[in-house]
C-alpha cells in the first residue's frame, strides 16, 4: 500500500465517485483503476494524496465491505 501525491499519473477522466457518496458533497470518495493499481482519493482534495493498492487488495476490501452490509 502506498500513499502519495499522484499528479498527472492518473488521468482525471479515470476517476469516479462512490455510489455511496452523498449529494451534499461533504463525504465523497473517488476511485480510479490505472497503471495496474487502484487509487482512492478524497474528492474535496483531488490534488492531495491518494491511497494506492493492488487489484487483489481492493477486491478483498470490497468483499469485506459487502459482507458487513449484509
Amino acid at each position: 500500500m502506498n500513499i502519495k501525491t499522484l499528479g498527472a499519473a492518473v488521468p482525471e477522466s479515470a476517476w469516479f465517485k462512490s455510489s455511496y457518496s452523498g449529494g451534499e458533497g461533504g463525504e465523497c470518495v473517488e476511485v480510479a483503476a490505472a497503471g495496474g493499481a487502484v487509487h482512492v482519493r478524497d474528492s474535496k482534495t483531488a490534488a492531495g494524496p491518494a491511497l494506492t493498492v493492488g487489484p487483489e487488495a481492493w477486491a478483498g476490501f470490497l468483499a469485506m465491505a459487502v459482507e458487513r452490509l449484509d
